[in-house]
């Protein structure tokens, strides 16, 4: 019953369409929440959704936060302070890079783990997951990510080993970054150009 991958994803993202529709405040853009299946088969999901955009369509898209595996620690922060893993923020745009940094500092203040972002990182997890298949076309992502542990692709990855004062402040950063995100008045700015990956 996976409940960090992708359990701790998928029940961030109906809290946070939950809290944006409790607001009362309709954002300046428009969010859309969407899930997608087959990211283990390869990205097979999110990758037929981008396919059946027009090319406009795809360019109307500011930016995409994707979470995966946000309920747990990884085995090199068992003591450390809470943090979360950001990959991909700096990749396209350092807008975007700057809003996550000072939604984190204002309202969370989580250690934002960049060891997985650089391009030389062997597992290559920026090219891993949903997001990748939006920033292939030159849209800004986020990757929200805890990291692997001993649980990871097995049936014990189960509820009772899920950190649900971590998850909640992971939450709240994904949170306060998308809502910044959707209402800015401007768009933010693509100043990096797309990496050709897989």
């Amino acid at each position: 019953a996976a409940l960090n991958d992708n359990g701790s994803g998928s029940a961030t993202i109906l809290e946070i369409a939950l809290q944006m529709k409790r607001l009362g405040i309709q954002p300046v853009n428009k969010a859309r929440f969407i899930w997608f299946a087959a990211e283990e088969n390869g990205l097979l999901g999110s990758e037929y959704y981008v396919s059946t955009l027009s090319t406009r369509d795809i360019k109307n898209i500011a930016v995409n936060l994707n979470i995966d595996m946000i309920g747990r620690r990884d085995s090199a922060h068992q003591a450390s302070a809470p943090y979360v893993h950001v990959i991909g923020s700096d990749r396209l745009s350092s807008d975007l890079h700057r809003i996550n940094e000072e939604a984190n500092a204002t309202y969370v203040g989580l250690d934002l783990d960049y060891t997985f972002n650089g391009a030389n990182d062997p597992n290559r997890f920026y090219y891993r997951s949903d997001h990748y298949n939006f920033a292939r076309y030159g849209v800004p992502v986020i990757f929200y990510f805890s990291g692997v542990h001993a649980d990871y692709h097995q049936p014990t990855d189960e509820v009772d080993r899920i950190r649900f004062d971590l998850l909640e402040q992971r939450a709240r950063l994904v949170f306060a970054t998308a809502w910044e995100l959707a209402n800015r008045s401007d768009r933010i700015v693509v100043d990096k150009p797309v990496e050709k990956g897989e």
